[in-house]
């Protein structure tokens, strides 16, 4: 879930930036929005894009009803 909150981030900031440079200036405002998100969501732990992707069935583990497999380490 994390790697795909980070992937949006960054995608988001750089189109952000894009637009910015080859259409306004004011879509510098949408890339601070984000970086905000990403600073408040590191203290309260709330993302909205999180609530998002889970409604979406996005994020749950790959072996969700199954056992998970031992470690040929672990005896």
């Amino acid at each position: 879930m994390e790697m795909i909150i980070r992937r949006f981030a960054g995608i988001f900031i750089l189109i952000s930036l894009v637009l910015a440079h080859y259409h306004s200036a004011y879509w510098l405002w949408f890339t601070a929005l984000v970086g905000f998100n990403l600073l408040q969501s590191s203290f309260t732990n709330f993302c909205p894009l999180e609530i998002i992707l889970r409604k979406l069935g996005v994020g749950g583990s790959y072996f969700a009803g199954e056992k998970a497999a031992k470690s040929c380490c672990v005896k």
